[in-house]
């Protein structure tokens, strides 16, 4: 049981941590330092589990507004027959709340500007409005309307980084050129000819996705890939939970059957889901490496007291101190360096988290990180655990010195001064 003997004695170490006269400064800076690499390392874990966490949130949040929660399609490529009766079935399964139609394909556009034409291969992806909010609430300029305007022109939706290879901007026209369809000794057949106005400009921050897809109404996606009326090449299926992803899936699968199975969303984009597990799996390291320098910065600090304490150790255990009061006195101090390092580090992690969050002071490269800037989610969870877990490694650490300073010798210190 700690007393207040423990805690007063603890306290007045921490506060007034000196040494003997000729080393009066180190000890407090001992102390300082210790404090200081507990507030490092705690702060160092909460930003490092904040960063992941955003950036599993960021990634996963952006890849099913694109793809929704499971994909329906056919085995060799081909288009879906009877739609709205597969369609109907998928959404009468558990878990499904709404089945979109969907025409994606490759096609070339092509825009000409200040008499130069640029000309890009894209995924042009045919789907209703309302389909895609995703998308509508992250388009930048202009709307997500996919509709006519007013010479018979169909809307086109494009992404901001391909929008700016075509050097295009809202209300300019595009031509999109489509092969689909044409068979070998078709090669000489010409592609079939679309035009389009640009009615928006979106950005996601996926730089891939932004530069490869183009979003058009489901019936014009149909006229230039030379669709039949009821036939799609997938359905986008939407879930309550995206945990239940893989199950409704494998249902899917089996009780359509070929030539028609289904994906969930970390099938179809297994490789960008492999890169977010991969940025979690890190987290175990850092905390292991943060648990050791931790533990040594609290052995290291305790038994400097200890040293240079040991006279008035042998002094208190002379006037009549046990030496578990004297080993519980240590391990107070051990557990105040934890708290007070803790509160540090989690202060300072907190207030950076909210600081990037508000500002993004620190940016990523589109190319390698699929986003512009570096995501935080701060979690209660995450910061009860850190700081529980730091307080207790911080206070186990303090048991070998505690003991070290149970053993002193009274009579010894006392004579010898150590």
């Amino acid at each position: 049981m700690i007393g207040p003997f423990e805690r007063t004695l603890a306290l007045r170490y921490l506060r007034g941590a000196e040494g003997r006269d000729e080393r009066r400064g180190f000890l407090r800076f001992v102390v300082v330092a210790a404090i200081g690499g507990v507030a490092v390392g705690t702060g160092a874990l909460l930003l490092a589990l904040m960063i992941v966490r955003g950036f599993s949130r960021e990634i996963e949040a952006k890849i099913v507004g694109f793809g929704q929660h499971v994909q329906v399609e056919t085995y060799l490529g081909e288009p879906i027959q009877n739609v709205d009766s597969v369609a109907a079935a998928v959404a009468g399964l558990e878990h499904v709340e709404n089945v979109a139609p969907a025409i994606v394909d490759f096609a070339l556009l092509s825009s000409r500007g200040s008499g130069n034409e640029s000309v890009e291969g894209v995924l042009l992806w045919g789907t209703e409005a309302e389909d895609q909010p995703f998308v509508a609430e992250r388009t930048e300029a202009g709307a997500f309307d996919l509709g006519e305007d007013a010479e018979g022109r169909p809307g086109v939706v494009l992404g901001l980084r391909l929008a700016e290879r075509l050097g295009l901007s809202v209300g300019d026209r595009i031509t999109a050129y489509s092969t689909r369809g044409l068979g070998a000794g078709q090669i000489q057949s010409r592609p079939r000819v679309r035009q389009y106005h640009v009615a928006g400009v979106f950005e996601t921050g996926l730089g891939d996705f932004d530069e490869r897809f183009a979003f058009v109404g489901l019936d014009a996606a149909a006229q230039l890939f030379a669709y039949p009326p009821g036939q799609v090449s997938r359905l986008d299926v939407t879930l309550d939970d995206r945990m239940n992803a893989r199950a409704v899936s494998d249902a899917v699968t089996d009780k359509i059957g070929p030539p028609l199975f289904a994906r969930s969303i970390e099938e179809v984009y297994r490789g960008l889901f492999a890169w977010v597990e991969l940025q979690q799996s890190i987290v175990p390291l850092v905390i292991s490496i943060l648990v050791v320098v931790a533990a040594f910065n609290i052995v290291g600090a305790l038994l400097m007291v200890v040293l240079e304490k040991a006279r008035e150790i042998g002094t208190v255990l002379a006037m009549g101190a046990s030496r578990a009061s004297v080993r519980r006195l240590f391990l107070v101090f051990g557990l105040m360096v934890g708290v007070i390092g803790a509160a540090i580090g989690t202060a300072v992690a907190v207030a950076f988290g909210a600081i990037q969050a508000r500002f993004a002071i620190i940016r990523l490269p589109q190319d390698a990180y699929y986003l512009d800037r570096a995501p935080v989610e701060m979690s209660g969870v995450d910061i009860i655990a850190t700081v529980i877990a730091t307080v207790l490694i911080c206070t186990l650490a303090a048991y070998l010195p505690a003991r070290a300073a149970a053993s002193v010798e009274p009579v010894r210190t006392i004579r010898f001064g150590g």
